[in-house]
């Protein structure tokens, strides 16, 4: 084969490498980092390629050895529900933000998984989709890293336990043995599913029209009505999260008060249907990011909202405009 047909093929497998390394390390930029070099010892390496695995193999090999590299002597990402009790709105100082390092981050389903084919199997994409939600990455970052490969590859990929031996040169023995604790330590830190959201679902398209209505419109009463009486509101960079309709919108009223009159652009983000959020005050009243917000749903009620703020990184990621006009619509460049 030559070395250009080689190379066309090595990019194919970029989209799900992209999917591997994100599950494994926990930030999409991470993960586009761990792509490229794994990109760049492949296309070094491509001529010694001898096919005696298949390219597929050779590929996750060194994105797995890449992604282990950077996992080295590093603490795990996770999101503020996992780490602090919550916060009452009142009770003093939100804090300051912490490092980027900290955070589990989120991600775009085409970035990671792609657009399903108009065949393609319910199921399997609603697996797939399940495998990038937050609370599945966030406990897969409890796991040691190379039981968390394990786990990817066997669980999620649905590869084979000698497959799974070679990519990380291991035997088959002790791969069964790494998928075995690694399911346990799994049970112990994973969180109930949430609803599989589907575009064709009337009942999920009404709660989230109205979850936006009373976004935009501030009605708190209205969003109050839509929350899990169990839900949350997070703010990664910062530990400070809320818990219940009553704090939520407590947050709201005070803290979050600047949130009044934003407006909010539809996306997909980690399996779920997200936002990004536009809150007003810029020039010529303009709308200015704010946030990407991932709407997670439980027994058709909003069980959770996760407002990333790094905007200057992740909008661009989002393909989402600098900022909005008067009337919310993307401005010109």
């Amino acid at each position: 084969m030559r070395v250009d047909d080689l190379q066309a093929q090595i990019e194919r497998h970029r989209r799900e490498l992209t999917g591997y390394c994100y599950r494994m390390l926990g930030s999409a930029f991470e993960a586009d980092d761990a792509v490229q070099e794994t990109m760049l010892r492949a296309w070094k390496a491509v001529d010694r390629f001898e096919g005696r695995s298949s390219l597929r193999a050779w590929l996750y090999r060194i994105a797995t050895n890449v992604c282990l590299n950077a996992l080295q002597g590093r603490r795990r990402r996770a999101r503020p529900v996992d780490l602090t009790e919550p916060f009452t709105p009142g009770a003093g100082h939100v804090g300051d933000p912490t490092a980027d390092d900290r955070w589990l981050g989120p991600v775009p389903d085409d970035h990671v998984l792609g657009t399903p084919s108009a065949g393609a199997d319910p199921v399997e994409v609603a697996e797939a989709r399940e495998s990038i939600r937050l609370a599945f990455v966030a406990a897969l970052q409890h796991l040691l890293p190379r039981q968390r490969a394990v786990l990817i590859l066997r669980e999620v990929l649905r590869w084979r336990a000698a497959e799974v031996a070679d990519v990380l040169g291991t035997t088959v023995a002790s791969v069964n043995s790494s998928l075995q604790r690694a399911r346990a330590r799994l049970a112990e830190v994973a969180t109930a599913p949430t609803d599989v959201v589907s575009p064709l679902d009337p009942h999920q398209a009404d709660l989230l029209d109205r979850y936006v209505r009373a976004f935009e419109r501030y009605d708190l009463v209205l969003l109050a009505s839509l929350l899990h009486t169990e839900a949350t509101l997070s703010l990664p960079p910062y530990e400070t999260w809320m818990r219940g309709p009553s704090d939520i919108c407590d947050w709201y009223r005070g803290p979050g008060i600047g949130c009044q009159g934003s407006r909010l652009v539809p996306i997909v983000a980690n399996g779920s249907p997200a936002y990004g959020q536009y809150r007003p005050g810029g020039p010529d009243r303009t709308f200015e990011p704010w946030a990407i917000q991932v709407v997670e749903l439980v027994d058709g009620r909003i069980a959770a909202l996760n407002c990333f703020l790094d905007v200057e990184r992740l909008f661009p990621l989002f393909g989402l405009p600098p900022r909005l006009d008067r009337d919310g619509n993307p401005c010109p460049d």
